[in-house]
């Protein structure tokens, strides 16, 4: 094993407050009570490669407020590095209220008008931390709206120029974009410039509007500087393709 403080991985985009239901297959409406859980899927993965012992780091925004105070102390109780993370005096951290519901769907209700997270700006990036990233991962939800979307692209843009993986998980959240049109190309903008993206198979049809169990439906979502694409299928499992691949199935096509 090398060293893993010589492989930063840094994780970009919303950290926020989930409230889950105490009881589980209810609506949120029926819902009596609710548990308090930290969540924001980047926030998620920056946790998770620290506790698998990788050196981790979170960038983004949280409101000045005791659930973004709370939020940061969680990431430094699982040895995330917080030297990104900015408090926003003026806005409060995001709030989400899911639930599993009895057909095994998930519900979501957002509070974000505008969240903390949301208002992020290319000038309170920490760009010292991002140009050390080996690999560099974000989402999709980041991209919505401005001062972050564009905080977002230079944050990719200055680990790109610093030699980073740029690594993709959309993270579809259709609730927060105006349409799913906008949804769409919103994530396909910076669908070229990823080395490794991981989507599900419900992402992978509403994206291509085909069906994902399809291989050639999902090779449809390949781009020539891509190294792997990652599909997870529920209980299924998951499904992956790498350049590697590619050549057998150009081949195979031949």
């Amino acid at each position: 094993m090398g060293n893993s403080t010589d492989t930063l991985i840094i994780s970009f985009g919303e950290m926020l407050i989930d409230f889950v239901p105490d009881t589980a297959g209810v609506s949120l409406a029926e819902s009596t009570a609710f548990i308090k859980a930290p969540g924001g899927a980047p926030a998620n993965v920056a946790c998770s490669i620290a506790k698998l012992g990788g050196n981790s780091a979170f960038i983004g925004k949280v409101g000045d407020d005791e659930f973004g105070r709370m939020l940061v102390d969680i990431l430094r109780e699982n040895k995330v590095n917080t030297d990104g993370v900015c408090f926003d005096m003026g806005a409060r951290t995001a709030l989400a209220f899911v639930t599993l519901r009895k057909d095994g769907e998930r519900e979501f209700m957002f509070y974000r008008n505008p969240s903390a997270d949301m208002l992020l700006k290319e000038s309170e990036l920490n760009m010292g931390l991002i140009k050390k990233a080996k690999i560099f991962h974000y989402g999709s939800i980041s991209l919505i709206s401005e001062p972050c979307r564009s905080a977002h692209l230079a944050a990719m843009k200055s680990a790109k120029e610093a030699g980073a993986l740029l690594s993709y998980d959309p993270n579809v959240r259709l609730p927060l974009w105006p349409s799913d049109e906008a949804c769409r190309s919103g994530i396909k903008s910076i669908w070229c410039d990823a080395d490794f993206i991981k989507v599900s198979d419900d992402e992978v049809q509403f994206l291509t509007q085909g069906d994902a169990e399809k291989e050639e439906v999902v090779m449809s979502l390949w781009h020539d500087k891509l190294k792997m694409l990652l599909i997870t299928d529920g209980e299924k499992g998951c499904r992956y393709f790498s350049k590697a691949q590619q050549f057998i199935s150009s081949s195979k096509a031949k």
